[in-house]
């Protein structure tokens, strides 16, 4: 999610946390809005291996990107998406029942 215009960049559902798949999600969000900023684009993120692993650390070097992390133990460092993963939890009516597979929650 982007800070300052609240937009959702990018997003992917998996069956599993891995390093690879965040860089895969990050490098096509890089590449889908071609980022051309005055000062280098910063990626905060919890500090959860796939986030901090070897992958996804190369991916925002070769991006350019800087990466930022929470402080440990802290869940609420990064407001903006803390208030997403709120909303999203406690919105009822979508969706209105759980998923049956996963290609069903990618749809």
């Amino acid at each position: 999610m982007d800070v300052w215009s609240r937009m959702i960049v990018a997003a992917q559902v998996h069956a599993d946390e891995l390093s690879h798949h965040s860089s895969r999600l990050l490098a096509d969000a890089c590449m889908r809005y071609a980022f051309d900023c005055q000062r280098p684009l910063v990626l905060h993120s919890d500090n959860r291996g796939p986030m901090k692993g070897a992958t996804m650390l190369a991916t925002l070097q070769s991006l350019g990107v800087v990466p930022s992390y929470s402080r440990p133990r802290v869940s609420d460092d990064n407001p903006y998406s803390e208030s997403l993963f709120r909303t999203l939890k406690y919105r009822s009516e979508y969706p209105s029942r759980s998923f049956d597979t996963l290609e069903e929650a990618r749809r």
